[in-house]
């Protein structure tokens, strides 16, 4: 398929999977979609974003519920119209997210998130019953509530630092890394989403007429944009992951090793939206915040590691890239999964 912005065939199946139960026809849904139904069947085929979004409000129609039947209660049909306006009324973006996040602790049984601001870091966190973890289908379609309305609020992207999930990790998840962040942890204590505190700071001014316009639009405008895994760009990526950053070469031998000019390979990075800076810049963040979780390396050897000159520069770089120091961070991460599992130092320590 040439249309890039599409969504893979797996969630279409894992949207159909509670909405419309095993033996409930769903040919003429899809088709009405605009989904042929012959796709169902092939394991890599992707569908255009437009009629994933089609098939999201028929599904959302169908069952009365924007979540698909995936919470005992649901959010019934006009939901998401309550919860932006709602929220957009309320001063800052806080307090907006604040907003949406009690309408859905409201509204669904099972899934009751709650906004927690760890100083320059802010978490949401879903408090759920401690039995089986949900789908990640289910969490992904709350996520990409949240974060789209929280988006849209805000007027730009909120870069999400982690997402962490209880569930064990699908089979398929490229499109969720795409669209939220390529650091997803599975199999954690608790789901949560990672970003930085100071994105909830602006004031939100949107209009009655932007909001009919997000509505109109919506799915469609918070789904992913497919990442081509042939893509210039992503094969870059993949070698850089490959090798220690110490070891990257400049942009005249990585041109010589993919037998390009280096005029061409800015060009058709250019082309792609990217640059080689900018994607070694996105894998130095990705390592960044992974190699903190792990707990293993202090600061010093994480910045050898990404090759920063010392401690204080990575120091630097980690509050420009996302807003919080390194060591917050890595103490949120580390501590509350200490918490979780009853951990608790010594009185004094």
């Amino acid at each position: 398929m040439s249309n890039k912005d599409t969504i893979s065939m797996h969630l279409v199946r894992e949207a159909l999977l509670q909405a419309c139960p095993q033996g409930c026809p769903v040919a003429e849904l899809l088709a009405k979609a605009g989904i042929d139904p012959q796709l169902l069947h092939e394991a890599n085929a992707r569908v255009p974003s437009t009629a994933y979004a089609r098939l999201w409000r028929l599904l959302a129609r169908r069952c009365n519920d924007e979540f698909f039947a995936m919470d005992p209660r649901g959010l019934r049909s006009g939901s998401l119209a309550f919860l932006c306006r709602a929220s957009m009324a309320q001063p800052t973006v806080e307090a907006g997210l604040d907003t949406a996040l009690a309408f859905l602790t409201l509204m669904l049984e099972d899934l009751q998130p709650s906004l927690v601001r760890q100083h320059s870091l802010a978490e949401i966190v879903i408090n759920e019953p401690r039995d089986e973890p949900r789908r990640a289908f289910t969490y992904f379609t709350f996520w990409m509530i949240v974060h789209g309305v929280a988006c849209w609020l805000a007027g730009r992207r909120i870069p999400i630092l982690a997402i962490e999930l209880r569930c064990a990790e699908p089979p398929f998840c490229d499109d969720y890394r795409v669209m939220f962040s390529e650091n997803l942890q599975f199999g954690r204590p608790r789901t949560r989403m990672i970003i930085a505190a100071d994105c909830l700071a602006g004031p939100i001014r949107r209009s009655e007429s932007e909001l009919q316009r997000f509505l109109a639009q919506a799915p469609g405008n918070i789904l992913v944009k497919y990442r081509d895994p042939a893509s210039l760009a992503q094969r870059v990526r993949q070698g850089l992951l490959a090798k220690h950053p110490s070891s990257w070469p400049d942009a005249d031998e990585l041109a010589r090793q993919l037998c390009l000019s280096a005029s061409t390979l800015r060009r058709r990075l250019a082309d792609e939206g990217h640059s080689y800076q900018g994607l070694k810049d996105s894998v130095r963040r990705q390592l960044a915040i992974a190699w903190l979780a792990e707990g293993q390396l202090d600061m010093f050897e994480i910045a050898a590691r990404l090759g920063f000159a010392d401690a204080s520069s990575f120091y630097k770089a980690f509050r420009k890239w996302f807003g919080c120091n390194p060591g917050h961070y890595r103490s949120l991460v580390l501590g509350n999964e200490e918490v979780s599992e009853g951990v608790f130092p010594a009185a004094g320590q």
